[in-house]
């Protein structure tokens, strides 16, 4: 994305942050594209054969995003930051209400061979992964945007150190740090479970 368009997007984020509604009209297909690919990270990393795909997770983010009302954006990489996080907490949602099902909560019928044919793996591992995030942003809550904005949103350091802003030397120390902190909670959790 050029420079000029970055800084189009940010104009019409603090216009429609001001109740410009027209404004969120001229902004969506400029980031429709940019939302798709995120969502389409997110749903590589899941299952195959989720329920739900990659337009309908774009389509729940941007129905939660245009009921915010007076978010004071700070640039488009707020923004995809902001989008990133409501495609985690849609998708860790989806997951939880998957697994409440699966222990029986508005039991359907299947036959033994569908039964058997059928993982929630991904989706236990994103309860898991969201479970340790959230431990590692109650401990410092930097890091665990960080990973939110890295892993989930794709941001690049330089983008993730211009929302938080903080160095870019921060931001690639912030992200090991909380890579080692992750996969040793992870690791804990796994553990417990067997």
């Amino acid at each position: 994305m050029s420079q000029a368009s970055a800084h189009e997007i940010t104009e019409l984020l603090a216009a429609w942050g001001r109740g410009d509604e027209s404004a969120l009209e001229r902004l969506m297909p400029l980031v429709y594209d940019e939302l798709r690919r995120l969502a389409h990270r997110y749903m590589n990393r899941e299952r195959p054969g989720h329920t739900l795909q990659t337009t309908a997770l774009v389509n729940e983010a941007y129905l939660r995003l245009v009921n915010w009302r007076e978010v004071q954006w700070q640039s488009r990489a707020h923004f995809f930051a902001v989008s990133a996080q409501m495609m985690r907490r849609i998708l860790v949602d989806f997951a939880r209400d998957r697994q409440y099902l699966k222990r029986g909560g508005g039991a359907l019928r299947v036959s033994l061979s569908e039964a058997a044919s059928f993982t929630e793996q991904q989706g236990a591992d994103l309860i898991a992964l969201d479970e340790a995030l959230t431990a590692l942003a109650d401990v410092d809550p930097r890091k665990g945007q960080v990973v939110e904005m890295r892993f989930f949103g794709g941001l690049s350091v330089e983008e993730v150190a211009e929302v938080l802003k903080v160095s870019e030397e921060t931001v690639i120390r912030d992200w090991r740090l909380a890579k080692v902190w992750l996969l040793r909670q992870l690791g804990r959790q796994g553990a417990s479970e067997d």
